[in-house]
């Protein structure tokens, strides 16, 4: 399936691995956000769980073993291109995730991966986060306090 201008749209998945007062995120090396600082994940394969998804994409991605726990956050990306058409659409299920094993390393479709203090996320930091992300990435660290991970 083409995921530029596709035909129908396409299941992603992205985690939010949460370890202590640090998330995980990785700077993309490929579009869409070619460049930007987000979340690990990827379109999900035919005959994968969302979870089998989210582990693989980790992996694929970061070198990191994780262990989902929760859905944090459904949610469409549509994205138009110059011509008014619809270059992406995706439908994301963003994990809470738990490391649950290795360290950090880029790896497949990532330019750099990196553990980043909380703190570090406001709008006035290098890592530029979507709005929207980092909405998200608060979300799951409520929700990691909640479960006392």
């Amino acid at each position: 399936m083409r995921r530029e201008y596709p035909e129908a749209p396409i299941v992603g998945v992205g985690a939010v691995v949460i370890q202590g007062n640090h998330v995980l995120l990785v700077r993309r090396g490929k579009d869409p956000l070619k460049g930007r600082w987000s979340l690990p994940g990827g379109a999900l394969e035919l005959g994968e769980s969302l979870e089998q998804g989210v582990v693989r994409e980790v992996f694929e991605e970061c070198c990191l073993n994780v262990d989902p726990v929760a859905v944090v956050e459904v949610f469409d990306k549509i994205t138009r291109g110059a011509d008014g058409k619809i270059q992406y659409h995706y439908v994301l299920v963003d994990f809470l995730c738990k490391c649950a094993g290795g360290s950090p390393q880029c790896a497949s479709d990532a330019e750099d991966a990196r553990w980043v203090e909380r703190e570090q996320l406001n709008s006035h930091s290098s890592y530029n986060l979507e709005p929207f992300t980092v909405t998200v990435i608060e979300k799951a660290f409520r929700m990691a306090a909640e479960a006392a991970l």
